[in-house]
């Protein structure tokens, strides 16, 4: 049997590993018997986890927050996978950057080298291009996340595109993450549908609740959330045909760069815009394929011009 030091971690670890667990499922886990589980909790307790216990059939054991954020237990890949995310995180959500280094600093003083290598080797050969683009702070973001998952009203204070402010009821179901926005997938109250919000243009959230009933999503969110972008009243818009199935470029074209629609097994569509022409002729050349220009021929002038600027200094 493991020491009690050690036996203690193990139950630590299988508690906050999921929800719920029975007793007997615990005692199995850590290979103990019912009653040294039930004093074991006690130690957990008396060390300041708020372990809950409900007696019965369908009863058993819950780890619940408790006043204070207690040391969680993390394996080889949960540890190296929260380096990896952080790192990634810093740029991507606005105001991280300190935590995430005090937090990298954290885990680098405690990862094996093993494992301290394997986190930073992704690092070691990554160059971050921080952009102009605005970019929600993680309290927005937390918020947002926390309202989905516990199924709580939001009212937003919301700026759309034109910059209009409103304020807008909405039932939030999912978060989604282009890799270069972030979207609230929400049931929009007064104008009854589904709707899609850019968290950078949310200016305040004014409340949270009460409690809502989720409805069910009619169809895929991350095709909803796709289709939301290619509405965007762009400035300059285009649809090319591109050379290749719609299956094999999706994994090369960014998700941002507009939408792909397959065609038949060698050719696909690409829905693209951008407000400028320079930055809708950089997303033509990140498709990295030939393409056929489908609409929009009242662009091909100013795409020559930059194509003869490009050639001039490559003459």
């Amino acid at each position: 049997m493991l020491k009690t030091s050690a036996r203690l971690l193990r139950l630590l670890s299988v508690l906050q590993s999921r929800r719920h667990w029975s007793g007997s499922e615990l005692s199995e886990r850590v290979g103990v018997d019912a009653r040294t589980i039930r004093r074991d909790i006690d130690r957990l307790r008396e060390l300041g986890y708020a372990v809950e216990a409900s007696p019965g059939l369908g009863g058993g054991y819950q780890l619940q927050p408790g006043s204070s954020l207690p040391p969680v237990l993390l394996d080889d890949d949960e540890a190296v996978a929260v380096a990896v995310a952080v790192r990634a995180a810093a740029g991507s959500v606005g105001r991280m950057e300190d935590t995430a280094v005090g937090l990298l600093a954290k885990l680098d003083q405690l990862l094996p080298a093993r494992l301290r290598k394997r986190a930073s080797a992704l690092h070691s050969v990554t160059v971050s291009v921080a952009g102009s683009r605005a970019v929600p702070s993680i309290e927005v973001l937390t918020r947002l996340a926390t309202a989905c998952r516990d199924h709580l009203k939001l009212w937003l204070n919301y700026r759309d595109r034109a910059g209009n402010a409103t304020t807008r009821t909405v039932e939030p179901l999912r978060l989604a993450h282009t890799g270069h926005l972030w979207y609230l997938v929400a049931w929009d109250v007064q104008r009854a549908d589904w709707r899609t919000f850019r968290t950078d243009r949310i200016q305040r959230l004014v409340s949270a609740g009460p409690h809502f009933a989720p409805r069910a999503f009619p169809g895929d969110i991350a095709q909803f959330v796709a289709r939301s972008m290619r509405q965007v009243p762009y400035r300059y818009r285009m649809r090319l045909k591109l050379a290749g199935s719609a299956t094999e470029l999706v994994k090369r074209i960014p998700s941002w760069c507009g939408v792909l629609e397959a065609l038949d097994d060698v050719s696909c569509t690409l829905s693209t815009g951008a407000d400028s022409i320079e930055v809708l002729a950089a997303q033509v050349v990140l498709i990295g394929t030939d393409f056929e220009i489908l609409d929009s021929r009242e662009l091909v002038p100013e795409l020559r011009k930059i194509a003869d600027r490009l050639h001039r200094a490559t003459d």
